[in-house]
């Protein structure tokens, strides 16, 4: 596997590459519909797990879109509020998981001198409920996601992380297209996660390297 050198900075997607997302997300998402159905909203079968699992990485509404393409806007701004509300509480409850060696893997990069940033297409509450609660906010210099910034792609959001910290040389390290195109553009390396089972075929071509777990990222590094 080839190495690269040792950046000033590396800059994570959060679903399927530091959080495996489904451990939380499926009981959530089940949970949302059977809410909208009881309050008469959404009407018809549970639409299947695959749908939103093939979503990740997407902005909420075109998230909804393609899960519900038939509800209107209210149905999908309801789903957002109740999916966030459903996913905090299990979180609280200590539900989902880490992939494996993420902890000791990130604490090894900061011990290096990496700064370390989030970059997510996510919602404020969830991206920063998730790291808070699984107790890595120490080891982040900063946790952007699109609903705090309300940003258009995660091109536009990985660019304004990168001014705000004055970042100049970064890995971007996710598992999806979008995240291998917010490096490109943003003139980063870019390492592509291939653990999380759920991305298309194809994904992350134009990625650096692809690793298949997440402490790979430590034999990336030039000695």
């Amino acid at each position: 596997m080839s190495t690269f050198k040792k950046p000033e900075a590396m800059i994570f997607d959060l679903d399927g590459t530091l959080f495996q997302t489904e451990t939380l997300l499926l009981p959530a998402y089940h949970a949302m519909f059977d809410t909208l159905k009881a309050e008469g909203t959404y009407t018809g079968e549970t639409p299947d797990e695959s749908l939103i699992l093939g979503s990740l990485g997407m902005l909420l509404e075109q998230i909804w879109q393609r899960v519900m393409p038939d509800a209107d806007i209210q149905v999908h701004r309801r789903a957002d509020e109740l999916l966030l509300q459903y996913q905090i509480d299990r979180l609280r409850g200590g539900e989902g998981q880490m992939y494996e060696e993420v902890a000791a893997t990130l604490a090894e990069l900061r011990r290096q001198g990496i700064r370390l940033f989030v970059a997510s297409n996510g919602l404020e509450a969830y991206v920063k409920g998730v790291i808070e609660q699984k107790e890595l906010a120490p080891l982040f210099e900063g946790l952007y996601s699109a609903g705090e910034f309300q940003t258009r792609s995660k091109v536009d959001l990985v660019r304004r992380l990168m001014e705000t910290y004055g970042v100049n040389t970064a890995w971007m390290v996710g598992d999806r297209s979008s995240d291998v195109e917010a490096g490109l553009e943003n003139g980063l390396t870019v390492i592509g996660c291939d653990y999380a089972g759920f991305r298309k075929e194809g994904e992350l071509e134009g990625a650096h390297a692809v690793i298949s777990k997440f402490s790979d990222l430590l034999t990336l590094i030039e000695a």
